[in-house]
This record gives C-alpha cells, structure tokens and sequence, in this order.
C-alpha cells in the first residue's frame, strides 16, 4: 500500500514537472522551428518548406535593425559589467568579514536596488545625466545602471560564500609564514574561484538580456534586447526568429562554458 501511495506520488510530480518544462520551453521550441522556415516561409505554422535561409539572411544588411550592432554592444557591455561585479563582490565579500563601522546601513544600501523597480532606476538615471548635461550612451549610464542590477547579487552570492569560510585555512598558512597576499592568492583564492565563476556568469546574463534598466540610459544605440523589442514592431519575416534562436544557442554557449570551468576549477583543486 505504501509503495503504491510513492509511485502514485512519483507519477504526479512527474506530470507536473512534464508540464513545467512544456510551459517553459514550448515556446522556444516553437520559434527554433519557424527559424527554419522556408524563403517563402511566414510568421506562423505550418512550414513552407525548410532551410537556413532566415539565419543567413540575418547577417546580412536589414532594413529594420542592426542586429550585428546591437550585439557587439551587448556583449561588451555584459562582459564590462561581469569583470567589475566579480571585483566588487569579491572585495566587498573580504571586507565585510572584517565587521567595519557601518558596514549593516551599507548592506541595505548595497541591496536597495533590488527593491525600486527597474524602471524606475533607468528614469532616475537618465534624468540625471540629462541634468548634468551628459549624453546616456550604452557604455556609461547604461553601465552604471547594469551594475544596479548585478552587484547587489554578486555581492550577496560572496556574502554567502564567506560566511562558510572557514578561517583555519587561513590561519594555518599564517603559521606556516605566509604573508596576507599569499594567503589570499594560494589559499583563499582558489577556493572560492567556483563562486566567482558563478558571480560572472550573473554578472554577464543578467547584462546581456536587461531590458528595463537599459531603455532610458543605453542613448542612441540599441543594446541587443531593445533592438529585438523593436524589431518585434517592424520586422514581418522568419529572420526574427534566427535572431532568436541564435540569441538562445549564445546564452546557453556561455551556460555551457561557465560549467565547464567551474568543473575544471574543482578538479584541478582536488587533485592539488
């Protein structure tokens, strides 16, 4: 009666997690198939023939939207915003383990950000460069408003991290006459490398596909995800679909390689 109530439980929960990844992934599914419609091929089903012909059509010059463009931008733009997340986490995780004065009001600073809605910060910001009589571009406004967004989890990603820390490994490398900075660099650095890999890869997918934070402050180029949204209002072809799917074999490239690396990190670190 017992196995019979758990293989009844199992099957619900199966269902229900069959379900989820329908609702979660179907309508990707659907749009890398319309990708490959044919050149005569529409928005919508059925298939009118099948080829590659929207993927190339891509990296050609449209008339609507400068994919190329918008995607340099994002990616510089997201790989600016990981290298400074990942610092600032990882030295605001080292300096709050000291319990310096103020440090709790600079915690809630450090995270309000999270709280006002993001359009709100992009009104604020743009307002402000307006003010000071500053032009908003992708790479500066824009910049500061994508650290709004990541910091506050890089940072709480090292505050977690630390807190499990455990300072004997520091304290016996202290006694076996290490200085400060090469007990960082040979202990405490490989140690957490896992977690700072993981800091980057927030800091850069939370970048790459911002759209609230960057409508007001990116100024007169597009960055990637507003240059889709616009291109959702002009473009009637299936290439906004290649744009799509390219865009989801991009984020899961840069998924793929962040795991591949914290794996390596903690192989290397096991057979050390």
């Amino acid at each position: 009666m017992h196995r019979e109530k758990r293989s009844r439980e199992f099957y619900i929960l199966a269902i229900f997690f069959a379900l989820f990844v329908l609702f979660l992934y179907g309508p990707m599914s659907a749009i890398l198939i319309l990708a490959f419609q044919g050149p005569n091929g529409g928005l919508t089903f059925p298939l009118n023939g099948v080829s590659v012909h929207w993927f190339v059509n891509l990296f050609e010059k449209q008339a609507v939207g400068d994919f190329g463009g918008s995607f340099r931008r994002s990616l510089f733009l997201g790989l600016m915003v990981m290298v400074v997340t990942v610092l600032v986490s990882l030295l605001a995780g080292l300096a709050f383990r000291r319990k310096f004065i103020g440090a709790t009001p600079l915690f809630y600073l450090s995270v309000a950000s999270l709280v006002v809605p993001s359009i709100i910060i992009s009104l604020g910001i743009g307002v402000l460069f307006s003010q000071l009589g500053l032009q908003p571009a992708w790479y500066s406004s824009g910049f500061g408003a994508h650290l709004t967004w990541t910091l506050p989890f890089g940072v709480l990603i090292m505050f977690a991290v630390f807190n499990r820390f455990s300072p004997a490994y520091e304290e016996a490398a202290r006694d076996l006459g290490a200085s400060s900075w090469q007990t960082f660099y040979h202990v405490v650095l490989p140690m957490i490398a896992p977690s700072l890999v993981g800091v980057g890869l927030f800091g850069f997918s939370l970048s790459y596909d911002e759209f609230a934070r960057t409508l007001m402050t990116s100024g007169t180029y597009n960055t990637l995800p507003l240059e889709i949204y616009g291109m959702t209002t002009n473009v009637t072809t299936p290439v906004l679909y290649a744009l799509g799917a390219v865009t989801t074999f991009f984020s899961f490239l840069v998924i793929s390689v962040t795991i591949g690396s914290i794996m390596l990190i903690n192989r290397r670190r096991m057979r050390a």
